[in-house]
């Protein structure tokens, strides 16, 4: 008779806990990230404003340094999804910097005054070695915008992998900033 009792109460504590889990979907509570809104318009490079740095620049040759770049929405709502489009620039030669494998985009949307970073990583090149791209500014556009803008680079030059076409560097997906 008394396993009954037991049970119950067993049966009981199981229901209560089942009340508390969401069943792995979102959590509401912690703040709507857009990510199920699919009508807001990609976030434009004319509506948000684009800061680059603390640089923690590389002190010397082989070396990594990163170049966080933060964006703030000026504008309407607007959604971000994918890496931003980074261009180093050293005279009339030009190297497209890779998107960080490693990293994962997620769609973010952001109201006005919300902001949003990436970070570029690079190793330091060797000044006037052959091997490196002597940059002297970076070129950033949102994903699927033609255009961009520029801001001067001098952390040094960025070493390149197999040609110095292809830079010692990588970008990060845009990840929600702030709180």
């Amino acid at each position: 008779m008394r396993a009954f009792p037991i049970t119950v109460a067993a049966l009981a504590a199981a229901l209560v806990l089942t009340a508390c889990d969401n069943g792995g979907g979102n959590d509401d509570s912690r703040g709507d990230t857009g990510s199920k809104n699919t009508d807001t318009a990609a976030c434009r490079l004319g509506d948000v404003a684009l800061q680059v740095g603390p640089v923690s620049a590389a002190p010397a040759a082989g070396d990594t340094g990163n170049v966080p770049v933060t964006l703030t929405n000026q504008g309407a709502r607007c959604t971000l999804e994918g890496f931003p489009a980074v261009v180093l620039s050293a005279g009339s030669s030009t190297a497209t910097v890779p998107a960080d494998r490693t990293s994962r985009p997620e769609k973010l949307a952001l109201a006005k005054g919300d902001t949003a970073t990436f970070t570029l990583t690079y190793v330091r090149g060797g000044d006037g070695d052959g091997k490196s791209l002597p940059a002297t500014s970076l070129k950033v556009a949102l994903p699927g915008a033609t255009g961009g803008k520029s801001f001067a680079w001098s952390y040094g030059p960025v070493g390149t992998t197999r040609t110095a076409n292809t830079p010692d560097a990588s970008v990060t997906a845009f990840q929600q900033a702030g709180d």
